[in-house]
């Protein structure tokens, strides 16, 4: 009689082993790569990252009117991208339409993105929540890819000199907006 095993899987903790170090090995390189992706300054061409001028904004608003994120230097500028058909989006509205009353002193400027929804009545729906600001249209998406939007709403808080200083993804609450502002309202 032999003592040798013939269970099924015998021999294989070697190959288990070796696929687990696999795994972390990668999963290991994918975290340093995110982290080293997404800290401040890390921006490169196709990126978009804390502290590093944003991409720049130029287009038809849903009134007609051209323009320009340029324009808006030496302004804190809250970029919101959004949509109609996007739930939270709707549900965001009204904080941003108290906000840009409540900071209009601190010079704010919003500046919408309608991204993944027609035009078609998208001003008549911006008017009715009280959206006063611009709204820029992206055809294409050409502008939710310069930006990286990851989904609806998604908000960028620029600084007076055009510096990105946070992202917030998904709609923001109260005391997530003010403590954002704050980072960009500062000096003049």
């Amino acid at each position: 009689m032999t003592t040798s095993s013939t269970r099924p899987g015998s021999g294989r903790p070697d190959r288990r082993i070796a696929g687990l170090v696999g795994i972390a090995a990668v999963t290991t390189l994918a975290v340093v790569g995110i982290v080293v992706a997404t800290r401040p300054g890390a921006a490169t061409p196709d990126t978009i990252a804390n502290g590093q001028p944003v991409p720049a904004i130029a287009g038809t608003a849903l009134d007609g009117s051209q323009i320009d994120l340029a324009a808006y230097r030496g302004r804190p500028v809250v970029i919101n991208f959004w949509g109609p058909s996007c739930p939270p989006c709707v549900t965001e509205l009204p904080l941003l339409a108290t906000k840009a009353k409540a900071h209009a002193a601190d010079g704010i400027a919003i500046l919408g993105v309608l991204t993944d929804d027609p035009v078609d009545g998208a001003q008549a729906f911006a008017t009715a929540h009280e959206a006063s600001w611009p709204t820029v249209v992206d055809p294409g998406g050409a502008l939710k890819k310069a930006y990286h939007v990851l989904g609806r709403p998604q908000s960028f808080f620029v600084d007076r000199a055009g510096i990105l200083r946070s992202i917030a993804i998904g709609p923001l609450n109260d005391a997530d907006f003010e403590a954002r502002f704050a980072a960009i309202a500062g000096g003049s």
